[in-house]
């Protein structure tokens, strides 16, 4: 069956769902010891969070880029993430969603969380035809995000190393079995239709 262009694709349960984030080793490693993000991460800038493992790895370079050494499996509550969907904005303007570009700008500056639709990537992070979800959070979603959604914290970066080192010596099969495993998220279609870029 052909996988929809809009789709949100993660690891989830009946209570939480997991995205991923890349922090320097100062912020991600005391995230992981301690459960939560610490005082260092700015709870007033815009955090994007990524259900897609193959999307974070592309945009982490497996955890290579500098600043990004440390890669964050964040398991959240499905409650504080539907909220953020709900409270979302398209990160541009779309014609057909939006009556106009101002309107627009007026919901994108009130919106607590903003929709970006990218491309899928595969195990050698080349672009797929449909679109990997991303949400930025600021203000009142960024603190949620950190102080009440978040259930736990893992350090997957030993993982991301494995699955890369195994894709570059060829064995695709084997890296493939190691991936998380992402299944289509339920959300409401009249929710996912405001978000459609």
């Amino acid at each position: 069956m052909e996988e929809p262009q809009h789709r949100i694709r993660a690891a989830h349960s009946e209570s939480t769902i997991t995205v991923y984030q890349a922090y320097p080793p100062e912020i991600g490693l005391p995230a992981v010891r301690d459960g939560r993000f610490p005082a260092a991460w700015k709870r007033d800038r815009m955090t994007w969070i990524k259900p897609s493992f193959l999307w974070m790895m592309y945009r982490c370079g497996w955890g290579s880029k500098e600043g990004q050494e440390t890669v964050l499996a964040v398991e959240i509550s499905r409650d504080g993430f539907e909220w953020a969907l709900r409270h979302a904005c398209l990160s541009s303007y779309t014609r057909g969603v939006h009556p106009d570009r101002a309107t627009w700008q007026r919901q994108l500056r009130r919106a607590p969380t903003r929709v970006q639709w990218d491309p899928e990537r595969d195990l050698h992070l080349r672009p797929m035809r449909y679109r990997s979800l991303q949400l930025g959070l600021s203000g009142e979603a960024a603190r949620r995000y950190a102080d009440e959604w978040t259930v736990s914290i893992r350090d997957v970066t030993p993982l991301a190393r494995e699955i890369h080192a195994l894709v570059s010596g060829g064995d695709l099969d084997s890296a493939a079995r190691l991936l998380p495993q992402e299944h289509p998220y339920p959300v409401e279609e009249e929710v996912l239709a405001l978000l459609h870029g």
